[in-house]
Parts: structure tokens; C-alpha cells; sequence
């Protein structure tokens, strides 16, 4: 009798960083479980397919002729096969035994249609902020998933069950560059299935230098795009609105709402409102957002006193 093939395959989405993506999978081809690992490039114009058929042949290459964003990663769990996918960047990899017991946890919990892991930062270890906001997840918990539900996690940090994820679309098309998880998460759970944190499932992160001005124009726009997607269009509208209040003095919104406004026209065809449960869960995230970042500023406010 054949044994049973690997339950959790790794796909990377990666552009022209071929020697972050080298560290990455010097990690992940590393692992005990030995997953199968798809790298998605996405049109890179450096070394990076050269590098991953002389260090890692048995790592599968998608090759694209151009930027897909977060919809690589759509390619890549089409492509792989295993039953559940783990995701990383190509500046991050999974603790060894994370897999294994994400494996677990979505055997044993049938309605899990994702986990977001515990992410650890830098050479330090140190906690991602985010960690202990989706432990205290308003959500709430329910009794058939192992931890507090959540709409807001990282790819980074997120292994997705196969079937849910192309049940509900994947990542979706007009919103690849910021907020596509949250998006993911709202489609997930309008089809019944649950996303869990479960912080015992740890992933690595070794974050890029800060983003460039184009970068966080594009995942400003993703993240409205999305909320005129799903959310309520009076709350869209504000968005938008203090948005457009940013542009008088900031080329980065300023790019941002130009770009925002060339995809309403879709954003609207394509628009499908969250059930009334959904929604109402997701404003709770929304004021936990926002106390956070008072506490954040004041915390700032308070280093910048003394």
C-alpha cells in the first residue's frame, strides 16, 4: 500500500528577491515534515529561477510573465494538490513542526477553513504586534474551531484548507497588494467556514526595509477597494471621502484615490455586501482597529514627552 502523500504544501509568491527567497527556502526545505514547496514567480527579471534550479531542484517553479501580486498564490494552490496550503513570502518560513500540527488542528476541526499562525519577527524572535489582537479577536469563539475566529491575519502566518480556498475564489482579483487576507476571510466565512487563530502554529518573519511610496499608495487603494467590495457603501463613501481629504496634501493618497477611482467602476459591478452576521462581526474588528491605534499614538505621544 502507497503511504499517504504530504497534507501541507508551501507556496511562495516572489519577485526579483532572489536572495531573500534563497534564505526562505534554505528554511523551509529544511523542515521535518518535508512539505513540497511551489515557488509562484511573479516575472522576475534578477537571478531567481537560475538560483532555485542550482540550490533547489526539487522546488517547483510557476512561472509568470508578469506581477500577479497576491494572485500568484492562487496559481500556486491550484498547482500543488496537497489538501491544505501553507503560504509564505519570500522573506519568511515556518517554525519546524508548524505544519504538522496545523495539519492537526484542521483534521480534527472540519468547518476550519484557515488557521493564522503566530508570528514571530526578526533574528529576536520578537512577537508581531498582531499577535495579541487576534488573540483578543472580538469575533468570538466557537465551540467546532480550535481558537478565537478572526477576519484579519497575514498570508505570511496563514495555512488554508485546498477546498475552502478555491470554493471561495482565492485571493481575489482587484485587491492584490494590501488587505487581500481580510477580503479572503469575509468570503470565507459568508460560505459557512471558520477562520481560527491558533498561536501554537508559529511562522518566521524577517520583514523588508519599509515600503516604498508606490507600495503603500497600492495597498491603500487594495484596502478600500476591498471594503467598497463587501462592506457597507456609507462606510466606503467615508473612506473614500477622507481619503480624498489626505490627497490635497499627500501624493501618496493622491495616487492612491487616483487608482481607487479607476477601479470603482468594477468594484461596484463585482460588489457583493456581507451577510448582516458577517458585517456586524466585522465592525467589532473595526473598533478594535481603531483602539488600537489610539493606544499606539498615545504610546508615541508619551515616548516623544519624556
Amino acid at each position: 500500500m502507497n503511504a499517504p502523500g504530504p497534507a501541507v504544501g508551501v507556496v511562495v509568491a516572489t519577485r526579483d528577491r532572489a536572495e531573500r527567497l534563497a534564505t526562505a527556502l534554505e528554511h523551509l526545505t529544511a523542515l521535518p515534515e518535508r512539505p513540497p514547496v511551489a515557488v509562484v514567480d511573479n516575472g522576475s527579471t534578477d537571478h531567481t529561477r537560475a538560483m532555485i534550479a542550482e540550490r533547489y531542484p526539487d522546488v517547483r517553479v510557476l512561472a509568470q510573465g508578469d506581477d500577479h501580486g497576491a494572485l500568484a498564490r492562487n496559481d500556486g494552490v491550484r498547482a500543488i494538490g496537497t489538501p491544505y496550503v501553507a503560504f509564505s513570502d519570500d522573506d519568511s518560513w515556518w517554525h519546524p513542526g508548524a505544519l504538522a500540527r496545523a495539519a492537526t488542528l484542521l483534521n480534527g476541526h472540519p468547518r476550519l477553513g484557515a488557521l493564522a499562525g503566530q508570528l514571530r519577527i526578526g533574528p529576536a524572535e520578537r512577537p508581531d504586534p498582531r499577535n495579541a489582537m487576534l488573540a483578543a479577536s472580538p469575533v468570538g469563539r466557537a465551540e467546532d474551531l480550535p481558537g478565537p475566529e478572526v477576519y484579519d491575519f497575514l498570508a505570511c502566518a496563514a495555512v488554508v484548507r485546498r477546498g475552502a480556498f478555491l470554493e471561495a475564489g482565492g485571493f481575489h482579483p482587484l485587491v492584490v497588494s494590501g488587505g487581500e487576507e481580510t477580503l479572503l476571510a469575509y468570503d470565507l466565512a459568508a460560505m459557512g467556514w471558520g477562520i481560527s487563530y491558533c498561536p501554537e502554529v508559529i511562522a518566521h518573519h524577517e520583514p523588508a526595509p519599509s515600503p516604498s511610496e508606490d507600495r503603500t499608495a497600492a495597498m491603500r487603494c487594495d484596502e478600500l477597494t476591498g471594503c467598497w467590495l463587501r462592506r457597507p457603501l456609507p462606510l466606503a463613501a467615508r473612506r473614500t471621502a477622507a481619503l480624498l481629504t489626505e490627497a490635497g496634501r499627500d501624493p501618496v493618497a493622491r495616487t492612491a484615490l487616483r487608482d481607487l477611482l479607476a477601479r470603482l467602476p468594477a468594484a461596484l459591478w463585482l460588489r457583493r455586501p456581507l451577510p448582516p452576521w458577517i458585517e456586524e462581526a466585522a465592525r467589532r474588528v473595526d473598533e478594535q482597529r481603531t483602539d488600537e491605534g489610539l493606544r499606539q499614538e498615545a504610546r508615541q505621544v508619551a515616548t516623544h514627552d519624556r
